[in-house]
């Protein structure tokens, strides 16, 4: 029934992700139900971090087919003199040139013969591709060379034009994304596909790495915008959940701690990451790191205790689940310290092995010269500073106060954490949301349909015709407005919101702003340089790209109430190191709306544990939402 929310996961099938989905359907019985399906997929991010993509041909203006494998000429390793050799990003013969080329202007230099067509349409039928990437300088100012090269293309080639791609200056970046584009394209595609054979007339909608959806069948010829679909999903809804409130984001899993703001909205980034690929398409604005319940705790080659990056992963995971693993992890050092119960991991459906935590944390306890407790404590204050760390670098580098905020965590390690983290960073209070487990599907449901559409026109702000700015955006406008109504959604019901990127003329990097009148979007640049860079210039401001934000309406989905009743009991009393009494236990779907305990206590769950620590008072809001505040004094 509409508004009800029913939660239901199965394992997932990575050979055929589709199944899951159909499986999922199938035990709740929904099989043949009229469904909308918004969903999120990690076959992107998946195919493009394995490297799996299909056989790509990347064309370039003459003289510019190594563009992709030259790149920016950033080492990894600044003062590595003898970095590892890697082969090209796209084989050499993969790379073709043409004619075509524009000038900084747009004018025609060097024209696209009809021979000269013919000549590169024959070459790209020799290599026989599964897809094909375009992109010619100054393409974004006229992509009738693009276009004409496309048209002639055969018919069962999956193409990507940097024109319609990412339409905006810098060809390395932009080359980058129409390349991954069609690299990873005609997985994502067919996957698509698939999953929409399986579901018959159903509508799907997909999870953009922005944040908002797009309808399946316009999301096949865009996979570069979905390599963060499953991570956006968090974002929003920890948007919803944090009802207003400044947030700071951390999502700590058995891998990786994902960590972003949340604002009104979650912030957007054109200059993301996904491996060692840089991806200029907007996405959410988070920094990962390599700190997870799993993470692998170390000595070093001088004796230093080090956490991470490597895991013990699901399998053989941490020596506690008692699956062949060895070495200790952060999970092992949280049940040593009792942080973990062995009879309550996941809500009592795995018993952990604490004889197993205790000998892999005493080995390293041993070669550190100190006893399992106070190792097991460093493992987890070591964790804890990487994802501080993390967490400072999105924030204090920023210009942003940590201390402003609600530091808001998910994933099934991060109530652990949660309370450390916070006194590390002098924030004062925390939230541990409901359904913590499966935030990214909520965040799907309350996710809005929408495009991101962008242009780039380089020009002093003050000079350009207003008219001519007004233009560019009304037609970026129009483009988004189209693709919502092929969806179904009424012009009416949707909202455009007109950004600009603004530099101080001379510099390579831009600001995000909203677009208003020119002289209150100048003054606004003004301040956003001084609060990000700690000054302001006195030089032009220079218009580099034009921006529309275009969404359809907010679905509305109210979380379900919990029932007032009497106040829970603990289920246990436990011991937990460095607490001198007994530390009492809950069900978290025992505890009831108002209920309010004082730390030290545990929470557990069927997805994860919670520890409050001392110091700490917990209340539970009434969607059950867990509200933690440091008691002062």
């Amino acid at each position: 029934s509409a508004n009800r929310l029913r939660v239901h996961k199965v394992l997932s099938t990575p050979e055929a992700p589709e199944r899951a989905i159909l499986q999922g359907l199938a035990d709740m019985g929904l099989g043949d139900a009229d469904l909308q399906l918004v969903h999120g997929s990690t076959v992107a991010t998946n195919a493009v971090l394995e490297g799996k993509g299909v056989k790509t041909l990347y064309i370039a203006n003459t003289g510019f087919a190594d563009l992709l494998n030259i790149g920016r000429q950033q080492r990894e390793a600044l003062y590595d003199l003898q970095p590892p050799a890697r082969p090209p990003l796209v084989p050499h013969e993969h790379c073709l040139e043409t004619d075509g080329r524009l000038d900084a202007q747009g004018r025609l230099l060097q024209p696209l013969s009809d021979a000269g067509l013919r000549e590169l349409i024959a070459e790209i039928e020799r290599l026989n591709p599964d897809a094909v990437a375009v992109n010619l300088l100054f393409s974004y100012l006229d992509p009738e060379t693009e276009e004409r090269i496309a048209a002639a293309l055969p018919e069962d080639v999956f193409v990507s034009l940097s024109s319609r791609v990412l339409p905006e200056i810098r060809e390395y970046e932009r080359g980058m994304a129409t390349w991954l584009n069609a690299w990873i394209g005609p997985r994502v595609a067919g996957y698509l596909s698939r999953l929409g054979d399986g579901l018959g007339e159903r509508p799907v909608s997909v999870m953009q790495s922005s944040g908002d959806t797009v309808a399946a069948a316009q999301a096949a010829g865009n996979a570069v915008r979905m390599l963060l679909s499953g991570p956006a999903g968090g974002l929003i809804a920890a948007r919803r959940v944090g009802a207003g409130r400044a947030l700071l984001s951390f999502d700590m899993g058995g891998t990786s701690t994902d960590v972003a703001l949340v604002d009104e909205e979650p912030r957007l980034t054109t200059e993301g990451r996904i491996g060692r690929f840089p991806v200029a398409v907007p996405m959410v604005d988070m920094h990962t790191i390599g700190a997870g319940g799993g993470s692998i705790a170390w000595l070093d080659a001088g004796g230093m205790l080090q956490v991470g990056p490597q895991s013990a992963g699901a399998a053989p995971g941490p020596a506690c689940y008692a699956r062949g693993g060895q070495q200790p992890t952060v999970t092992d050092a949280n049940l040593v310290l009792g942080r973990l119960q062995p009879e309550s991991f996941l809500g009592g459906g795995m018993r952990l092995d604490e004889s197993a935590a205790l000998a892999a944390v005493t080995a390293l306890a041993e070669s550190m010269g100190s006893d399992a407790v106070q190792a097991a404590r460093d493992i987890v204050d070591v964790a804890n500073e990487h994802m501080a760390q993390a967490l400072r670098a999105i924030s204090i580098k920023r210009g942003v106060d940590p201390r402003e905020r609600t530091l808001v965590s998910f994933g099934g390690a991060g109530g652990l954490h949660v309370c450390a983290l916070a006194e590390l960073l002098d924030v004062r209070s925390a939230m541990v949301p409901v359904n913590g487990g499966v935030l990214s599907a909520l965040g799907m449901l309350v996710a809005r349909p929408g495009r991101q559409l962008s242009q780039t026109h380089i020009g002093l702000l003050r000079e350009i015709p207003l008219a001519n700015i007004e233009d560019i955006l009304g037609g970026l406008r129009e483009r988004g407005l189209d693709a919502l109504r092929e969806e179904g959604f009424a012009a009416a019901d949707c909202e455009a919101l007109a950004s600009v990127d603004l530099r101080y003329a001379g510099q390579s990097y831009t600001l995000n702003l909203r677009w208003r009148s020119v002289a209150e979007t100048e003054e606004g640049f003004h301040r956003a340089h001084q609060r990000r860079y700690g000054h302001r210039l006195e030089l032009p401001v220079e218009l580099v790209n034009l921006r529309q934000w275009v969404r359809g309406p907010e679905s509305v989905l109210d979380l379900p109430r919990l029932p007032a009743g009497p106040m829970a009991e603990p289920f246990a009393h436990c011991s937990v190191a460095g607490i001198g009494s007994a530390v009492a236990e809950y069900w978290r779907r025992d505890l009831v709306a108002g209920q309010r305990l004082q730390g030290p206590v545990l929470i557990s769950e069927d997805v994860a544990t919670s520890w409050i620590a001392p110091g700490w008072s917990l209340q539970v809001d009434e969607v059950g939402n867990l509200l933690l505040e440091q008691q002062i004094g």
